[in-house]
């Protein structure tokens, strides 16, 4: 097969994109794009023709000199593919435009498209569909989108600042140049202060082991404040720690510049040393609940407990003060979980700044006996019997619903399309920008209505598996519930840390619960609401 290329470059006015430090036409991006596309492909561009302030609106195929020159060329079998930035470059006059794609591929000729790929004609359907497109005036926009991002992506590549704030650590320095509306530009550089800071943070989380939390309370003790003056917070800190700008590299999307020696802060090995912790106590912390933070000391909650006004972590403390008690061998010193936000001032919290540890892990304890109470009262097949039985019926029910909402969508958008022949017609009672707006909108809802539809099929279809995970949960449970009574305050620790995720706790010892495991079955009939708000 022949891979002649023929490009057709165009742009309607005399608006630039900037680029780098010069100001470039929209269609240097075109062309950028295209070569880079044809050479992705293996084919050879042997012509390229540009149209600079021509209308695709406006201007009829017939007076487009160019277009009427790649036409002539075609006829004569000059070249085998017609390749366009967007289909918008061969024009947008809705009962045209198609029919001049539609020419082309009868004369042979294959039309792409960078960013939409392959107009066809082989069915109804994709004729239908290359009606559409020219109608949906409203995709513009989404068409200028994806021209900007691709010109953004270009500058960074380039080397060039994409524009926006200064990220922490650098500042905007007056460039010299202007735009095409004679405002001024910015190029990026270092601000060494700033940048000290930088260092310092990274230097930190990787070779001290300090967390983003301990970060912000370091710098905050040592006088250091975040650019807008106030005191630094533990998100900033991630921030600046994910920030592959340190290294040099600008980016945009998904597009990268080379190294840019002039803006490094930080060694790239450095950088990728900080990722790397980050990814490990990110899957630490998916596995947390299974494993409590420590099992010293003697507080039943241990990393999996949280303030529920301010969302900060309670951490447990001793403040010097001892339980009250008549016989003074007897006291013990009190110890508290507290918010570590609100004692650190890092939050807005209105919540209490403790608990009392014996009063919550009390509550625990209860909520943790009861249910285990309920499962030895409770036979086997009673207790997982009937929760299958009402899971199984749960997901027909959401299946069945899934499937008639999908079977709906796609009868309704079978009816719009069918409604496009009568729009050409001019017989249909919708205009065609209208029509061309209710198909994309259907298309999408259908979509995603099937989307719905297959992920409900697949939930009814992992029954078997749904019936092992209840039995693998029933043992684990009976295991635990042996041994909870006799069990050492550290395995009663490893035990709630595995039966509970999370534990929010709001004043007056209110108190939201999320289990690592479906307890539905275990808890029908117990009620446990007075203690779990």
């Amino acid at each position: 097969m022949e891979n002649r290329v023929y490009c057709l470059y165009r742009v309607s006015t005399d608006k630039q994109v900037n680029y780098n430090d010069q100001q470039q036409a929209d269609i240097p991006m075109q062309r950028r794009e295209c070569r880079r596309f044809a050479e992705e492909k293996g084919w050879t561009i042997i012509h390229e023709e540009q149209e600079d302030g021509v209308s695709g609106h406006k201007v009829r195929a017939a007076d487009r000199d160019k277009l009427q020159i790649i036409k002539d060329h075609a006829r004569r079998g000059k070249f085998d593919i017609l390749l366009v930035f967007m289909f918008d470059r061969i024009g947008r006059i809705a009962d045209e435009t198609p029919f001049v794609v539609e020419w082309f591929v009868k004369n042979g000729i294959r039309v792409w498209s960078t960013q939409e790929g392959e107009q066809r004609f082989d069915s109804h359907t994709d004729k239908l569909t290359n009606y559409i497109r020219f109608w949906q005036a409203d995709g513009e926009s989404e068409k200028t989108s994806i021209r900007t991002r691709t010109a953004l992506g270009q500058l960074v590549q380039d080397g060039g600042f994409k524009g926006g704030s200064a990220a922490f650590g650098y500042e905007l320095v007056k460039s010299g140049r202007c735009n095409k509306r004679k405002h001024e530009l910015y190029d990026l550089a270092v601000n060494e202060a700033e940048a000290a800071v930088v260092r310092k943070i990274f230097d930190k989380y990787v070779q001290e082991g300090f967390g983003a939390q301990r970060i912000a309370t370091y710098l905050n003790n040592l006088g250091y404040r975040a650019r807008s003056g106030k005191p630094w917070h533990h998100a900033s800190i991630r921030g600046i720690l994910c920030n592959l700008t340190y290294t040099g590299v600008l980016r945009s999307g998904e597009s990268r510049s080379p190294v840019q020696p002039h803006l490094q802060i930080i060694d790239p090995e450095l950088f990728e040393a900080a990722q790397r912790i980050r990814t490990a106590r990110a899957d630490s912390a998916a596995l947390e609940p299974r494993v409590p933070l420590n099992t010293r000391g003697n507080s039943l909650l241990a990393g999996n407990v949280y303030c529920g006004h301010c969302g900060s972590r309670l951490s447990l403390t001793t403040n010097g003060k001892y339980a009250r008690s008549r016989d003074p061998e007897l006291a013990v010193r009190r110890v508290r979980y507290i918010c570590y936000g609100k004692t650190r001032k890092q939050t807005e919290c209105d919540g209490q700044t403790g608990y009392t540890a014996h009063i919550l892990d009390g509550i625990i304890d209860q909520v943790v006996r009861r249910i285990f109470e309920r499962m030895k009262t409770t036979p086997r097949a009673e207790l997982i019997g009937a929760r299958y039985q009402r899971k199984m019926a749960e997901r027909k029910a959401l299946l069945s619903s899934a499937r008639a909402a999908y079977t709906k969508a796609a009868a309704e958008l079978d009816t719009l399309k069918a409604e496009v022949v009568s729009a050409i017609r001019g017989e249909s009672a919708f205009s065609k920008e209208m029509l061309g707006t209710l198909i994309q909108e259907a298309e999408g809802k259908c979509a995603e209505l099937q989307k719905q539809y297959e992920a409900a099929q697949a939930a009814y279809d992992e029954g078997q598996a749904l019936l092992k995970t209840l039995h693998e949960q029933y043992q684990d449970m009976l295991s635990w519930s042996q041994l909870y009574d006799t069990a050492s305050m550290e395995a009663k620790k490893m035990i709630v840390s595995c039966l509970i995720r999370r534990v929010d706790v709001y004043r007056g010892y209110q108190l939201h619960i999320e289990f690592n495991i479906d307890f539905e079955q275990y808890e029908h009939g117990l009620d446990i609401t007075a203690s779990v708000a």
